[in-house]
C-alpha cells in the first residue's frame, strides 16, 4: 500500500503545480504535443498533463545527471527564463546562454563565444532554434521545454510545461535543479539526508 501510495506522489503537490500555472498551455497545439495535452480550456487554452511532466521531470533529472556539470549548456533567449537559467546553472554547476545566442557558438572554433557542450537544454524550441539547430548539427542530446504549440522535432526529452510563464518557468528549472542534484548525491553514495536551501521563488524572474 504504501509503495502504491509513494508511486502517486508527484515532486510536489499538484496544487503548487497548478499555482505556479505549469499546465497553462497556449491557444495552439501541434500533433507533436498532443500525447501531453490533458483537456482544452473554455477559452481555447490547452492544459497540459500534470502527471505526464512530473515524470518526464524526473526523467531528465536522471539523464542530465549522467554528465559532467560543466558539460551541460541551458539556453534560454525569453526574458522570463534568464533568472531561472541563470540560477540553475550556479546550483547545478552547468553553463548558461541567455539573451542572445551567437550563431556558430556551438559549430564556429574560430568563434570568441565557441563552447563544446555534451548536451543542450533549451527553454523554448522556437525562441532558442539557433542553439537548436547547431546541437542538431554536431549530434549532441537536446532536452527541450515544450509548450502545446512546440514542434518536438530534433528533441531528445521533452519537458512538456508552460515555457512562457515566469512563475511556471521558476518552478521548472527548480525542480529541474533539484533533482539533479538529489540524482547524483544518490549515485555518490552520499550519507545523510539530500537537502536543497533554494525554493522556487530564488529562480523566480523580477517583473
Amino acid at each position: 500500500m504504501a509503495a502504491e501510495r509513494n508511486k502517486e506522489e508527484t515532486l510536489i503537490p499538484s496544487t503548487d503545480y497548478l499555482a505556479s500555472g505549469i499546465h497553462i498551455g497556449t491557444q495552439q497545439k501541434t500533433g507533436d504535443m498532443k500525447r501531453f495535452i490533458y483537456q482544452a480550456r473554455p477559452d481555447g487554452l490547452y492544459l497540459l498533463d500534470i502527471r505526464q511532466m512530473d515524470e518526464r521531470l524526473r526523467r531528465a533529472a536522471k539523464f542530465l545527471a549522467n554528465y559532467d556539470p560543466k558539460t551541460i549548456l541551458v539556453v534560454a533567449a525569453r526574458e522570463y527564463g534568464h533568472q531561472p537559467v541563470r540560477m540553475f546553472a550556479e546550483v547545478t554547476g552547468a553553463a548558461a546562454n541567455v539573451e542572445r545566442f551567437i550563431p556558430g557558438t556551438l559549430t564556429n572554433p574560430d568563434s570568441a563565444h565557441f563552447v563544446e557542450p555534451a548536451v543542450l537544454v533549451v527553454t523554448d524550441p522556437m525562441t532558442d532554434e539557433q542553439s537548436l539547430r547547431e546541437a542538431v548539427s554536431i549530434g549532441i542530446p537536446i532536452v527541450a521545454l515544450c509548450d502545446a504549440n512546440n514542434s518536438t522535432s530534433n528533441i531528445d526529452l521533452i519537458i512538456p510545461t508552460n515555457n512562457k510563464g515566469r512563475k511556471a518557468l521558476a518552478t521548472v528549472y527548480w525542480l529541474l535543479a533539484r533533482e539533479m542534484l538529489r540524482e547524483r548525491y544518490r549515485r555518490a553514495g552520499m550519507e545523510g539526508e539530500f537537502t536543497f536551501a533554494f525554493t522556487a521563488d530564488d529562480f523566480e524572474a523580477s517583473l
